[in-house]
């Protein structure tokens, strides 16, 4: 069964757009008369102005091109309650297990240097750790029970945050 436009825009809307816009928003408007973490003010400097809107285009590309990955390859969204039904082993996934949300890190640590918020950059680390948990406890063990030695494999050889130089494929697994 194909999945619909609506079921990959619902599970945008419901799950990175919460995390990326939603809560950094609240977050800024909780703590706009306290100075950023690094005692900036709301338009922060130019240094960080660029460096904030790299990292958010870095951010978005990863997310953007991982999502297309998991519809087109995977036949899933990247909601839980709608997973691809292949394993994705391509593109940026022969890097790094995990590049949507390190997309999504990306975007939240952008979006903390752009408005000198450490807040915000308390609300990265925390999604970070949130996911880090759940991946171990619950996506992992569901992935090894949906794709078997293939995803073992993969775990095996391709890293959760840190990614590696070289693409992983099957002809390099002893890399």
């Amino acid at each position: 069964m194909k999945l619909s436009i609506v079921s990959h825009i619902k599970a945008v809307l419901l799950l990175p757009f919460v995390g990326l816009v939603v809560i950094p928003a609240a977050i800024l408007c909780l703590t706009s008369n306290i100075d950023g973490v690094w005692g900036w003010e709301y338009t922060t400097t130019a240094l960080g102005i660029v460096a904030g809107s790299v990292l958010i285009v870095l951010g978005l590309y990863l997310l953007i091109s991982t999502i297309r990955l998991f519809a087109v390859l995977g036949r899933g969204t990247l909601a839980p309650w709608e997973p691809p039904k292949k394993l994705v082993v391509a593109g940026v996934y022969r890097h790094l297990r995990n590049p949507m949300i390190g997309g999504v890190l990306a975007v939240l640590l952008g979006e903390a240097v752009l408005f000198g918020s450490g807040a915000v950059l308390v609300w990265c680390v925390l999604f970070f750790l949130g996911n880090n948990i759940y991946f171990r406890l619950f996506e992992e063990p569901d992935l090894v029970k949906r794709f078997g030695d293939e995803y073992i494999e993969y775990r095996r050889n391709v890293p959760s945050w840190l990614p590696r130089l070289k693409p992983w494929t099957k002809a390099n697994a002893k890399d």
